[in-house]
């Protein structure tokens, strides 16, 4: 059902800081790649014509040296103008060693592949700098995403249908699924109707009936009514403790397993996290599982101020990280160089990996987001803190270069795939064929930036 036309001025407000937050994380990762272009360039001798971030029509700008700096109307990318290009531009021996067609193919190979190269630095340097302030990173793989049932609220829908701990899920209402969080996205568009699931335990699958149930209270903080069917993402289980946080003060420890917190019962991550947010400065009663022996503390959570529906409120956080297969520590700065390239390593082979899922279709392509998407996970991002925002430019950032290094003519991988047929052969492909590969790669990348804001306007209009 279309809801655009109920939106509240709240609504709106917070649509226009999104906006705000998706040019910013957006104008971080052009101007990094294209710097890298740029640098690059400068690096080979090639000189450089214009640096713009965005496209179309000129806002404003500046001459310096022989380089015009620029932004433009179109706020979803940039480019860097180089000096021949076109190899026709290029008429004194001059002219060409300052040429970009007249350069080495090694030269040229460089600028063009610096561009992603710099998407990857940024993402180091962010893991770089957060690892060394000894802070936990998640680098996740399929492993982890995978729709297995690793945590169950006792009596909730998915409990009652019999599944159980260990279970994985594999279709939904007949579809395929390969990720936790298209079960969940499933679920959350469910509005409480039965869903069929194929669940494989021990090698056999079976299938069961599911009625998601409302989520009350404060366990979502959506202005929509959310569903759940009481499979959780993570066990109550420690795996970090901040250096000083309130946890680290009470004697939480990692390995613990929280089984209660005042009186209650706790099975699942988001219970345990649902209860610390709402007691903000609020001693509460925890009992864990600790080397086989039950242990009783008293944490009080730290209140932190987050933005929830357009508005300011404080949240309870005690400074511990929940299950992950991946996650890396490094004890000091020294160490946070390998751990940094460790996790860009991994979040480049995770993002590769589920690019090529799309393609043969072991992933849904719904999961393809424009910049809408981008906008509403960026203003998201925004709400949880500025680090949020900044892990946020990193992954991003990976997602930019991997996507950049695509063999499709008119991305950076096409150049790179022209100038390594050039090396096999030993001469350049002719004109007309460059400019018939450069036609069907803008075709493709048109079709896909369509179809990716066509499922953002999806996931904005429709529910």
């Amino acid at each position: 059902m279309l809801t655009a036309f109920t939106w509240s001025p709240d609504t709106i407000w917070l649509l226009g800081q999104k906006v705000w937050w998706f040019l910013v994380v957006l104008g971080v990762l052009v101007s990094f790649h294209e710097l890298g272009h740029f640098l690059a360039a400068r690096w080979v001798g090639v000189r450089v014509l214009k640096f713009s971030l965005g496209f179309g029509p000129k806002l404003f700008g500046r001459q310096v040296g022989e380089t015009e700096y620029l932004v433009s109307a179109v706020p979803l990318g940039g480019y860097v103008k180089l000096f021949g290009e076109d190899e026709a531009e290029a008429l004194t021996p001059e002219d060409r060693k300052r040429s970009f067609a007249h350069q080495s193919l090694s030269g040229k190979v460089l600028i063009v592949a610096a561009g992603p190269g710099f998407n990857f630095i940024l993402a180091y340097l962010i893991f770089f700098g957060w690892l060394s302030t000894g802070s936990p990173l998640f680098v996740p793989s399929f492993r982890d995403l995978s729709p297995d049932v690793e945590a169950l609220l006792p009596g909730s829908p998915a409990d009652r249908a019999g599944i159980k701990v260990g279970d994985r899920i594999i279709r939904v209402n007949e579809r395929d699924i390969s990720t936790r969080s298209e079960l969940f996205d499933a679920v959350a568009k469910s509005r409480g109707k039965q869903l069929m699931l194929d669940v494989r335990r021990n090698g056999q699958v079976k299938t069961v009936l599911v009625t998601p149930e409302p989520v009350s209270g404060q366990e979502t903080d959506s202005e929509e009514m959310a569903y759940r069917i009481g499979i959780e993402e993570t066990a109550p289980l420690v795996t970090a403790v901040m250096h000083g946080s309130p946890a680290a003060q009470a004697g939480l420890k990692e390995g613990d397993r929280i089984v209660k917190i005042e009186d209650q019962e706790i099975h699942t991550w988001s219970q345990m996290t649902g209860l610390v947010k709402e007691s903000p400065n609020r001693p509460l009663r925890f009992e864990v599982l600790r080397d086989g022996a039950r242990v009783s503390l008293t944490v009080t959570p730290a209140a932190e101020t987050a933005v929830v529906n357009g508005q300011t409120v404080e949240i309870g956080k005690i400074g511990i990280s929940g299950p992950g297969r991946s996650i890396i520590r490094a004890s000091n700065p020294l160490t946070a160089v390998y751990y940094g390239l460790e996790a860009t390593w991994g979040w480049t082979e995770l993002t590769t990996i589920g690019i090529y899922k799309m393609i043969v279709g072991d992933i849904s392509s719904k999961n393809i987001g424009g910049p809408l998407t981008i906008a509403n996970i960026s203003g998201e991002a925004a709400s949880q803190g500025a680090s949020s925002v900044v892990f946020l430019i990193a992954i991003l950032s990976i997602n930019l270069g991997v996507l950049n290094l695509l063999p499709i003519p008119i991305l950076d991988g096409g150049h790179l795939l022209f100038f390594a047929i050039e090396a096999i052969l030993r001469k350049p492909l002719g004109e007309r064929q460059r400019e018939l590969a450069q036609q069907v790669g803008l075709l493709l990348l048109v079709g896909i930036m369509i179809f990716a804001f066509w499922n953002d306007l999806e996931r904005l209009f429709y529910r």
